[in-house]
């Protein structure tokens, strides 16, 4: 049975929506229970889940595994059905995943959200670094995020080597998908391949693809998670606003 980590809304608040995160490479559930706090804080229904398990030598059946574990996932949210709008939140594989799942959006049996979240897409590229420390400053600047990963005895080292399969890279920037999507990657990630990531914003019908400055592979838990946390927040009130941003500057001084 599969295991997942829960975070709840303030009592007495009505819940605005359910995200499911989805860790990459060498993450645990409890990478990600800062930013679970955080956007739960705001009145979401949060289930994070365990990160997809990416067969190189089968990557469509791993991922027609994943996508039935992420449908139980969501539906086991809720006792009725699950509050929309359902989003998920994909980190580094995990966002391959989410957006490769995307393509199938033709079958009938896959499971398709409301919008997603794509965090950390890795190019082609992996990464060389060879001890913990330089794994570490591959992933994040932020200290408290550091020492979470060095703490959690299940958090994978050297992760960050693992091949990613090419067909899943290709469904992912490729798609074509009508899904609403916010993009987010940092400037300081080795990782990405912004021209690719450019380039699959443009071809989504409804793409948004945001850089986050001085931010490294672990966007979502770098130094700067606080305004990332508000970007994806912004990005969930507007989604619930038909992508008519709630907020706008008609005038600044910066």
């Amino acid at each position: 049975m599969a295991e997942y980590t829960d975070h709840y809304g303030p009592d007495g608040l009505r819940t605005r929506g359910t995200i499911v995160v989805v860790p990459g490479r060498g993450e645990t559930r409890a990478t990600y229970a800062r930013l679970g706090r955080r956007l739960a804080a705001d009145a979401y229904r949060v289930r994070v889940v365990d990160a997809p398990s990416l067969d190189t030598g089968d990557p469509a059946d791993s991922l027609d595994r994943f996508g039935g574990l992420l449908a139980e996932a969501v539906a086991d949210t809720a006792d009725d059905a699950a509050v929309r709008p359902v989003v998920l939140v994909g980190a580094d594989t995990g966002a391959v995943a989410v957006a490769a799942l995307l393509d199938r959006d033709g079958d009938p049996a896959a499971f398709r959200p409301d919008a997603v979240v794509l965090a950390g897409l890795p190019g082609g590229a992996v990464t060389t670094a060879g001890t913990w420390d330089e794994e570490l400053d591959v992933r994040t600047s932020c200290p408290a995020h550091r020492g979470t990963l060095t703490d959690d005895s299940q958090v994978r080292r050297g992760s960050l080597g693992d091949a990613v399969p090419d067909e899943l890279l290709r469904a992912a920037f490729d798609s074509e998908s009508d899904v609403p999507a916010l993009l987010l990657v940092g400037d300081a990630d080795p990782l990405a391949d912004r021209d690719a990531l450019v380039r699959a914003t443009k071809s989504r019908a409804r793409a948004r693809l945001s850089v986050v400055r001085g931010a490294h592979h672990d966007v979502l838990n770098d130094v700067q998670h606080r305004s990332v946390a508000a970007e994806v927040v912004t990005f969930l009130e507007t989604l619930r606003n038909e992508l008519v941003p709630v907020v706008s500057v008609e005038s600044s001084a910066w």
